[in-house]
């Protein structure tokens, strides 16, 4: 990519030293002629770079056409593609801006043009209005940035074509404009005339259905689930692959998720007494073998470092996969007394576990973002309290922020956590799969790590003439953890065929404001007007707390921006055109549902902040609903499988035994779709216990000695909910 030294260095090996100004970073010609207005030691025309991409066949490569213009000049985009005989020009999009020329919309510049790689493949357009000028007449453009300008003549200009090797094409704009109408004209009587509209109104649809196509969700939720997924989460900008297998690049719109759930957690722990640390990623081997119960249900995953430059360690070091045996050896020298508990911190930080085969974007990812808080108290009773506190604060991430319904429960002991003495969860379930998925655990480690690591205290309740190891106590531990994983099930929850669908509480940008209505009768003065409007209500919007933003980019069509910000997910769009002007009002679209709705601008805050808290409790209720109908109460073996395999999660009683478990998962396993890589830790194939909900059936609940667990026929001790999972 050429930054904007490279393009001033280019120039340089010319022998040209063009004059370069900083100003703020500005998105539109508007905006830059302002940030220019004091460049008043300069005589200079101001330009603009439009970069179109003709229609293609599907196997060929683009063939882009870059257009050089004097910024007062009529650039019509069909007469232009019909002069090169070229198919329905279109604005490019993002992908291509990026990919061949190395720049975003805001860095459009003649200049972009020295990072194609294949310039055969461009046709570049020149004004001849630019080339009528003087040859020393000062052009400003952006060199590849956008905040700052660069002034060239037009002979440097054409200089830097030559360097690049580019010809380029002189095209009088003025006179194919006005080409086109006559043509129109000469072709016939005016009855005659009359089907045209409709025939350039067809072909612009079929156009922009194309450009749609490109843009959005092609593969469908319900037909091809895991493409689907990857689609949204790519052409959202959610997330980036990286070129290590398994990790990923979390950009601004999938961050900001995780930043609203870190700003609620944080502040409620921080409430409860919990304090924010840091201990290193790295784990000696002596440490981490010291609890052999515990990291052996890690052991696949670990990853050592064993080299240092060119170097072999004498001792490999593992990589954090879990801080339990990282953190111990010092809680056992800080705390001594116990008046030092509760003893409560917590870290944000990243941890690696790398043994799987099938990475799947924030379900199952060699490296992932996460809290894990680690805590000691003095009795059981007191850890019991907060598992469950903490647990509760997991249940409000998912239904207040992210609008997903969980289930909270209890592990069963073949999915406890390693070397813990019972787990909690919340689960959370994915319709269209038909598979559960671990949302966040909090556990109670008992005092199974305060005696391997000696973390003790002296008992206050011991007698007094009680001997010194009598009046020793363990104390009792917990750790809990919450991840990335978050936004996974939230995108495959709430997202559709159209892209990503966010919950307003959690969503980088909440309303987008939309100006419409505007044609070519429209004048300049009632276009700067409209737009002018759209900043006022974002900026009222803002003002209010809430995350707004007007899209004023002038090169592109509300229906192409519309399908932009729709990708993205954002909640609330806000369309603004004369019409809406004249009845003081903005037009708002769901995006959940689509409903459509006038906001009056003297309600606009009121009006768009209900909204968003209309969509937000809308969308938990469907996903609500959808979860609860999908829990079946099952009687006997024979509709087990059976409504597994209708997508559904199975609540059953059970004996609460791990061979009845083992059975279980083996009974139910489906055959693998043909081809597909075994992999013990890829989704789940057969049915394995999720959790022993809190909340037990009171309608025909399990009578002691008399109800008998469905898979075994030995009695069982409570309902048990199964299903396929991640």
């Amino acid at each position: 990519m050429a930054t904007c030294d490279a393009v001033l260095q280019s120039l340089a090996k010319l022998s040209l030293s063009p004059r370069t100004v900083s100003h703020e970073s500005v998105s539109d010609n508007k905006a830059w002629a302002a940030a220019l207005a004091s460049t008043k030691d300069a005589v200079f025309e101001m330009t603009k770079t439009l970069i179109l991409k003709p229609k293609t066949a599907k196997t060929a490569a683009a063939t882009p056409v870059v257009v050089i213009a004097l910024e007062s000049t009529e650039t019509p985009v069909p007469a232009l593609g019909k002069k090169l005989s070229l198919k329905d020009c279109r604005f490019a999009n993002e992908e291509l801006l990026q990919t061949t020329f190395g720049v975003n919309k805001d860095q459009v510049s003649p200049f972009a043009l020295s990072n194609v790689a294949d310039l055969s493949l461009v046709h570049l357009v020149v004004d001849s209005a630019i080339l009528a000028l003087p040859a020393t007449t000062l052009l400003a453009f952006h060199p590849s940035a956008a905040d700052k300008t660069v002034f060239v003549t037009v002979d440097q200009l054409k200089a830097y074509f030559k360097s690049i090797s580019k010809d380029f094409v002189e095209i009088d704009f003025k006179a194919i404009a006005t080409a086109a109408p006559a043509a129109a004209a000469a072709s016939g009587s005016k009855p005659a005339a009359k089907p045209a509209p409709k025939k350039k109104a067809a072909a612009e649809i079929e156009a922009s259905a194309d450009e749609v196509h490109q843009m959005g969700i092609e593969a469908k939720k319900e037909v091809d689930f895991p493409k689907w997924y990857q689609q949204v989460l790519t052409k959202s900008e959610m997330l980036e692959y990286y070129d290590v297998s398994g990790c990923y690049i979390l950009r601004p719109l999938a961050y900001n998720v995780w930043k609203e759930i870190t700003n609620f957690f944080d502040a409620a722990i921080t409430e409860m007494g919990v304090e924010d640390t840091y201990f290193p990623m790295f784990v000696s081997n002596r440490v981490l073998q010291r609890e052999k119960d515990h990291i052996e249900g890690f052991a696949p995953e670990v990853a050592w470092v064993t080299k240092a430059g060119s170097a072999d360690l004498e001792e490999p070091i593992a990589i954090r996969p879990t801080s339990e045996t990282v953190m111990y050896p010092y809680f056992s020298k800080w705390i001594r007394s116990y008046r030092d508990l509760p003893f409560r911190i917590n870290q944000w930080c990243s941890v690696v576990r790398w043994e799987f085969k099938n990475p799947q974007p924030f379900l199952r990812t060699r490296e992932f973002l996460w809290q894990e808080g680690h805590t000691a108290h003095l009795t059981l009773e007191g850890a019991d309290k907060e598992v469950r506190e903490i647990l509760d604060l997991y249940e409000q991430v998912y239904t207040d922020l992210l609008a997903v319904p969980v289930v909270k429960g209890v592990k069963s002991e073949k999915e406890r956590f390693a070397g813990g003495y019972y787990t909690t969860t919340v689960e959370g379930f994915i319709p269209t799969t038909g598979r559960a998925i671990q949302g966040g655990t909090s556990h109670c480690l008992g005092q199974n790590f305060s005696k391997m690591f000696n973390i003790v205290i002296e008992d206050p309740s011991a007698p007094a003439n009680a001997t010194e190891e009598a009046k020793k106590l363990h104390v009792w531990q917990n750790s809990w953890g919450l991840s990335t994983r978050t936004i996974g099930v939230m995108v495959m929850i709430h997202s559709d065929d159209k892209g990503l669908v966010l919950p307003p509480r959690v969503a980088l940008i909440q309303t987008v404001v939309v100006p419409c209505g505007l044609n070519v009768k429209t004048t300049k003065e009632e276009s700067d007007d409209i737009y002018d409007r759209c900043q006022a209500v974002a900026a009222r919007l803002k003002k209010t707390g809430l995350k707004s933003k007007a899209d004023l980019r002038e090169n592109y069509s509300p229906g192409f921006k519309f399908n932009h910000w729709e990708i993205r997910g954002v909640p609330l769009r806000l369309e603004l055109g004369p019409m809406d002007i004249k009845k003081n009002q903005v037009t708002a679209v769901r995006r959940d549902t689509g409903a459509k709705f006038a906001i009056p601008l003297d309600n606009l805050e009121k009006g768009v902040r209900d909204a968003l808290d209309t969509i937000q409790n809308d969308m938990f209720q469907k996903a609500k609903a959808k979860m609860d109908s999908s829990i079946v109460r099952i009687n006997k073996w024979e509709d087990f499988v059976r409504t597994l395999n209708d997508k559904k999660l199975c609540l059953i009683p059970w004996c609460d035994r791990i061979a009845c478990e083992d059975d279980i998962k083996e009974r139910s396993a489906r055959v693998a779709t043909e081809g597909e890589e075994e992999d013990d830790r890829a989704p789940s194939m057969g049915a394995k216990s999720l959790c022993k909900p809190f909340v037990q059936p009171t309608e025909n609940p399990i009578v002691p000695g008399v109800t008998k667990c469905i898979a075994c026929d030995h009695d069982a001790k409570h309902f048990m909910l199964f299903g396929r999972s991640y």
